[in-house]
């Protein structure tokens, strides 16, 4: 009795709506009943979330009817609708707004920035000047894409150059041999010609070790005249009493940070080139026998070793070799045990 009550009222207020309204109100009964009533599994197809889309745009009426779908999920089809209409008019060139500044005023904008080092405030006064009419902001906006001028961009590289004269550093690095004993190399780099100026090997480093290595390092007439800093890390071995030594010795000592082996990057690339240009391709014996190699490896490293840091040259300074003859032919001359080689000219047999 009640389900023919409710179908009755039902059939009195539909005959009040508007025909329209009927109209849609059968279609949206229809669309669902068809989705319902697939072969397959149902499934929400594109067609169906853009008809949804669509009966939300134009009937108000359209949450009393859905039944498949929640109301909120048919707002979240118009959203990403929305969202990939307005992707597709900025990808055509449709986007509206602000008219993108002209590319001669955009030039323009970089190359006074880039003559004068002007920031935005200045550049906007004479490009009104000029009678072109932008405004502040949009010359502030197109200033964060320039790029740096190279006097900028080389800054901190000739801060460093002015300075390097001044600085050494020293650190260790350790070395197994074939009995897996553990042989530490501990070396003193001049960060002015990446030279090595002394190193020495042990298996049982302390502080006192690393003070007399550091005298017979620095002797009285090279550290107070051309050294002014000690680079090191924080290795324990590098005690309050080294410190004490170090400022004895006229220089100042400076710890990097903890974890940070950047801050001694000059030592830390010379431990990588030695790893990887010989200690990499060898079986240490005994301390002996790295003596002898890393001595062989030095007078390479100094001599024959050309190095980016020191304008590819060598830190001894390696002569420019003049072609002798039209008959001279480049010749190689083994280094390191043949690891390496250096080339020059020879005449030919």
């Amino acid at each position: 009795m009640f389900r023919f009550i409710t179908s009755l009222v039902s059939a009195l207020f539909s005959g009040l709506r508007s025909r329209r309204d009927l109209i849609l109100e059968n279609l949206a009964l229809r669309q669902q009943l068809a989705t319902v009533l697939q072969k397959h599994q149902p499934r929400i197809r594109p067609a169906d979330r853009l008809f949804w889309v669509l009966m939300r745009r134009f009937w108000s009426k359209w949450a009393d009817t859905v039944i498949i779908v929640k109301p909120k999920t048919v707002i979240a089809w118009h959203r990403a609708g929305f969202s990939i209409y307005w992707r597709w008019l900025s990808r055509s060139g449709r986007r509206p707004g602000r008219p993108s500044l002209d590319k001669q005023i955009r030039d323009l904008v970089h190359r006074i920035a880039n003559e004068n080092g002007w920031r935005a405030t200045r550049i906007h006064g004479e490009l009104l000047r000029l009678g072109f009419n932008v405004s502040e902001r949009t010359v502030s906006r197109y200033l964060r894409r320039r790029d740096p001028r190279p006097e900028q961009r080389q800054s901190w590289l000739t801060f460093l150059r002015n300075h390097r004269e001044l600085i050494v550093a020293m650190d260790f690095f350790v070395v197994p041999t074939a009995t897996f004993r553990l042989l530490y190399v501990w070396f003193a780099i001049g960060h002015a010609r990446r030279q090595v100026l002394h190193w020495s090997v042990t298996e049982f480093p302390s502080a006192p070790w690393v003070v007399q290595q550091l005298r017979e390092a620095f002797s009285f007439d090279l550290a107070p005249r051309r050294l002014k800093y000690l680079l090191f890390d924080r290795d324990s071995v590098f005690s309050a009493e080294l410190i004490r030594a170090v400022a004895s010795m006229a220089l100042r000592p400076k710890r990097t940070s903890y974890r940070s082996p950047w801050q001694n990057g000059i030592a830390e690339r010379l431990v990588g080139s030695a790893r990887r240009e010989l200690l990499d391709h060898v079986i240490v014996l005994h301390e002996e026998h790295l003596r002898r190699l890393l001595s062989e490896y030095w007078t390479y490293y100094h001599e024959d070793r050309t190095h980016l840091g020191v304008d590819k040259d060598t830190p001894a300074s390696r002569p420019v070799e003049q072609r002798p003859s039209a008959l001279a032919v480049v010749h190689a001359r083994r280094r390191v045990g043949g690891l390496h080689h250096r080339y020059g000219w020879r005449l030919a047999a």
